[in-house]
C-alpha cells in the first residue's frame, strides 16, 4: 500500500472523493427534501440545502475524527425515514414549521452527542451485536417507510398527502410527475448495465431533469421557478446568504425548552442507535474488502461529532453509508483523507451548480428514493419462513416491519431492543451449560498411586463427579443448572463443580447453587468448586462475589479449590482414609526390598546392584531435578513428597505429578540420556535411592538378569500410567 503522503495516494482520495460525492449527493439531495417537504411548498429547497450542508459537514468532520479509512459518512436512508416521519407527523399536528425545525435540529444535536457517549463508554463495539433479525426487520421497515413516503411524490400528489390519502384520489395525480418518475427509474435500474464510470443515480438525476425541462416544451408553465411544487425551487446560494442562513439556524437553539428536549429524546436515541448500526455495519464491510482494522468507539465519536456539526449548520444526520464507499474504494482511495475531499466537492458542488438543482424534479428525488427503499427491504428474509429452525426469526422481522408501519419507526426501535433481548434470551436457554459430567474413575489426582490405591479409587470411582460447567448461569439457566445437579444428590459423596469455562453469572444461578448445597450437605455430601475464574468478561470478580454471597465459603461440607487436581487429591485422600485394610503409611525410610516390593518388582531387581546404588537427601523446597539439566538419574523415593511441573509461559506450569514413598522420578532421563523436561521440587524432606546411568551400564553385562527386570518395571509403571491418561483422554474427548 502506498503511503499517505504520496502523490498517488493523494490521487487514488480525489478520484474516490469525487465519485462517492456523486453517488452521495443526488441522495442527500433527495433525503432533505423528503424531510423537509411535509412543513410546506417553500420548504422543499431548505431541505435540499440542508442536504448538501449534511454531505459536506458529515465528510469534513466525520472523516477528520473518525478514522476509518476509504469510510464515506453523508445522510442516508434511515436517517430520512425516521425524521420524515415524525415531521410528517408534527405537521399533521399542527406544529408551527419553526419549531419542527427547532426539534429536527435538537434529535440532531443529541443524536450526535450520543454516539460520542457510547464510543467514550465503549459500547461502540457492542451495538454490532445487534442480532440480524432485528436489524433486518428494521431496514426492511425504513425501506418500507421510504417507498410509502415517496410513492405520493412520484404521482404528483400534494406534499402533505398521505400514501392512501394520495392512492385513493388519483384526480390528485400529475402525469407529468409520474412520466419523469417512470424515466428516473428506468434509468436507475438500467444504467449500470451501460455504463460503469458514472453512479446510476447521477444519470437517473439528469434524465430527469431533461425530461421534466422537455415537457415543458408542451407545457411552459412546467419552467416556473418560483413557487412551482413540482421542483426543488431557488436555493439562494449565494456565499453571504449561506453564513447568513447558517448564523440564523444556530440562533433557533434560543428557543429550546425543557419539555420540548424531552419530546425529542426518544428519537434521537433511535436515530443514534440506528446511525451506529449502519456506520458500524459498512466499517466491517470495508475491513473485509481492504484488510484492514477500524476501531468503532473512535468511530461512534467521529459519526457523533460529524452529526453535532451538521445540525448546526443546519444539514441533516447521516452515517457512513455502504454505497458512496464502496465506491470510493473501487475508485482508488487509500486514507480517511478521501472522506474529507467527499465533503469538500459537495460544497463546491452547492456553490457552483445550485441553479441546476433548483430544476431538480421532486418526483424524479422520489423516484430515486423508491430504488433505494426497494433495495433497502431484505427480500432474502422471506425464505426463513420455510424453514422450522428460523421461522421465528421470520416472526422477528415481521413484527419490528408490523411495529414501524402501524405506529411508528421509533416504537419499532422500542420492538427491535426488546425483541434483541427475547433473542438472547432464548439462544442462552437453547443453549446447554453443561459441558460434560466425569465419573471418579475416569479422571485421577497428579499423585502417582500404587497399584492397590489405584484399585481403591477405582471401586470407589461411583462416589464422585466431576460436572464442568460452561456459558452464562443467570437466570435464564438457573432451572437448567439445577436440574442437572438435582440427579447427583443421595447417589454422590463428592459433587465437585468446575467453573473454569463460565462466562457471566447472576444471583439467580447462585441461589440455585445454594439450594443444591443446602440438599448435597443434608445427604452428608461435598459440594466443591474448582477453578474459579479471577473475573469475567463482564468484569465481575466472580470468586469474591460467591464468597460475599456465602457459596464458597469453606464450611465442613462445602470447600472450593484453586484447581482441579488439587480438589481429586484431597477427594483421594478422603476416600483412601477411609479403607479399613490400607495400612497407615510408615514414615520410616524405605529400604531397596521394600521398594521392588511395593513396586511389583521381581525380587533382587535393585538388590542386585545395590553397590552402584547411592543414598540421597533433599532439604525442602530444594530442587530433586532441573529443567534442562544433562542428569541421566533414576531417583527412587524412600521417604517424602515430590512435585514434578513443567514451565509454561510467564510464572504459570502444568503439574506432571505428585510422587512419594516407593516411585519413582527420572526414569526418561534413565532411559534416553538428554536433558531434563521437568522440575521436582521436594515438598518435604526426600530421602532418595540415586541410581545413575552411567554407574547402571558399568554393572549391566555382569547383573544381565538384573538389567532386565529394571528395564521391565519401568516399563509396566509407564504402561499402567499411559492406560489411565488413555482413559482420562476417552473421557475428556466425549
Amino acid at each position: 500500500m502506498n503511503s499517505g503522503g504520496s502523490r498517488q495516494a493523494w490521487a487514488g482520495d480525489a478520484w474516490g472523493g469525487l465519485a462517492a460525492m456523486l453517488v452521495a449527493l443526488p441522495s442527500a439531495i433527495a433525503f432533505g427534501v423528503t424531510i423537509f417537504a411535509p412543513l410546506g411548498d417553500d420548504f422543499g429547497s431548505r431541505g435540499a440545502m440542508a442536504g448538501i450542508l449534511g454531505a459536506t459537514a458529515l465528510g469534513l468532520i466525520a472523516s477528520i475524527f473518525g478514522g476509518t479509512d476509504r469510510l464515506i459518512t453523508a445522510p442516508c436512508a434511515p436517517a430520512a425515514a425516521l425524521l420524515a416521519a415524525l415531521s410528517l407527523d408534527l405537521g399533521r399536528r399542527g406544529t408551527p414549521p419553526e419549531t419542527v425545525l427547532l426539534m429536527l435540529m435538537l434529535i440532531g444535536l443529541i443524536a450526535g452527542a450520543l454516539q460520542i457517549a457510547f464510543g467514550l463508554s465503549g459500547i461502540g463495539k457492542l451495538i454490532r451485536y445487534i442480532p440480524y433479525p432485528v436489524v433486518s426487520g428494521y431496514l426492511s421497515a425504513v425501506g418500507l417507510t421510504i417507498i410509502g413516503g415517496q410513492l405520493p411524490r412520484v404521482l404528483g400528489a400534494d406534499k402533505t398527502a398521505s400514501l392512501w390519502g394520495a392512492l385513493l384520489h388519483p384526480q390528485g395525480w400529475r402525469w407529468e410527475a409520474l412520466l419523469v418518475g417512470a424515466v428516473v427509474i428506468g434509468v436507475m435500474l438500467g444504467a449500470p448495465r451501460v455504463i460503469r464510470a458514472v453512479p446510476a443515480a447521477i444519470i437517473a438525476l439528469l434524465s430527469g431533469v431533461l425530461a421534466y425541462l422537455a415537457l415543458g416544451g408542451a407545457n411552459p408553465a412546467l419552467w416556473q421557478l418560483q413557487h412551482n411544487p413540482l421542483i426543488v425551487g431557488p436555493l439562494n446560494q449565494s456565499e453571504g446568504h449561506l453564513f447568513d442562513a447558517m448564523g440564523q439556524h444556530m440562533l433557533t437553539l434560543h428557543a429550546w425548552t425543557p419539555a420540548l428536549l424531552a419530546q425529542v429524546f426518544m428519537p434521537a436515541l433511535s436515530l443514534a442507535a440506528l446511525l451506529s448500526i449502519d456506520t458500524l455495519k459498512t466499517c466491517v464491510v470495508l475491513d473485509a474488502m481492504t484488510k484492514s482494522h477500524h476501531n468503532p468507539n473512535r468511530e461512534m465519536i467521529g459519526q457523533g461529532l460529524g452529526n453535532i456539526g451538521s445540525a448546526l449548520l443546519g444539514g441533516i444526520p447521516g452515517a457512513g453509508t455502504m454505497g458512496a464507499s464502496l465506491v470510493n474504494v473501487s475508485s482508488g482511495a487509500q486514507t480517511r483523507r478521501s472522506g474529507m475531499l467527499e465533503g469538500l466537492f459537495a460544497l463546491l458542488a452547492f456553490l457552483l451548480l445550485s441553479s441546476l438543482v433548483a430544476w431538480v424534479p421532486i418526483a424524479a428525488l422520489g423516484a430515486i428514493l423508491l430504488v433505494v427503499g426497494y433495495r433497502m427491504i431484505d427480500w432474502h428474509s422471506l425464505a426463513f419462513f420455510r424453514t422450522e429452525s428460523t421461522r421465528f426469526d421470520f416472526l422477528v422481522i415481521l413484527t419490528v416491519i408490523g411495529v414501524a408501519l402501524v405506529f411508528n419507526l421509533i416504537a419499532a426501535s422500542g420492538a427491535g431492543i426488546a425483541l434483541a433481548a427475547v433473542l438472547f434470551l432464548r439462544e442462552q436457554s437453547r443453549s446447554t451449560i453443561l459441558r460434560r459430567k466425569l465419573e471418579g474413575g475416569e479422571m485421577f489426582s497428579r499423585v502417582v498411586r500404587h497399584e492397590v490405591e489405584l484399585q481403591i479409587l477405582l471401586r470407589d470411582g461411583f462416589k464422585m463427579v466431576i460436572v464442568e460447567l460452561q456459558g452464562a448461569l443467570f437466570f435464564g439457566t438457573a432451572n437448567q443448572l439445577y436440574q442437572a445437579l438435582e440427579p447427583e444428590i443421595g447417589q454422590r459423596t463428592y459433587v465437585v463443580l468446575n467453573l473454569r469455562r463460565v462466562q457471566s453469572l447472576d444471583l439467580s444461578a447462585t441461589h440455585a447453587l445454594e439450594q443444591i448445597k443446602e440438599r448435597l450437605d443434608a445427604a452428608g455430601a461435598y459440594l466443591i468448586f474448582t477453578e474459579i475464574p479471577r473475573g469475567l468478561p463482564s468484569g465481575l470478580k466472580m470468586k469474591r462475589y460467591l464468597r460475599e454471597v456465602g457459596l464458597v465459603r469453606d464450611t465442613e461440607k462445602a470447600l472450593a479449590f484453586r484447581d482441579l487436581d488439587q480438589a481429586l487429591e484431597w477427594i483421594e485422600s478422603q476416600m483412601l482414609s477411609t479403607e479399613p485394610g490400607l495400612t497407615p503409611v510408615d514414615e520410616a525410610p524405605l529400604e531397596l526390598d521394600e521398594i521392588e516390593t511395593l513396586l511389583g518388582w521381581r525380587p533382587g531387581s535393585l538388590t542386585a546392584i545395590a553397590s552402584v546404588i547411592e543414598e540421597r537427601r533433599y532439604a525442602a523446597g530444594t530442587k530433586v531435578l532441573n529443567l534442562g539439566g544433562p542428569e541421566d538419574e533414576l531417583l527412587f523415593i524412600r521417604k517424602g513428597t515430590v512435585r514434578v511441573v513443567l514451565p509454561l509461559q510467564g510464572k504459570d506450569h502444568w503439574h506432571i505429578g505428585t510422587f512419594g514413598r516407593g516411585d519413582f522420578i527420572g526414569e526418561m532421563g534413565f532411559l534416553d540420556p538428554s536433558r531434563r523436561a521437568a522440575d521436582a521440587t521436594a515438598l518435604d524432606e526426600v530421602d532418595c535411592y540415586v541410581l545413575s546411568r552411567e554407574r547402571f551400564n558399568a554393572l549391566a553385562d555382569s547383573q544381565s538378569a538384573a538389567a532386565a527386570h529394571i528395564f521391565e518395571g519401568i516399563a509396566c509403571v509407564l504402561a499402567m500410567r499411559v492406560r489411565f491418561m488413555n482413559k482420562e483422554l476417552r473421557a475428556l474427548r466425549t
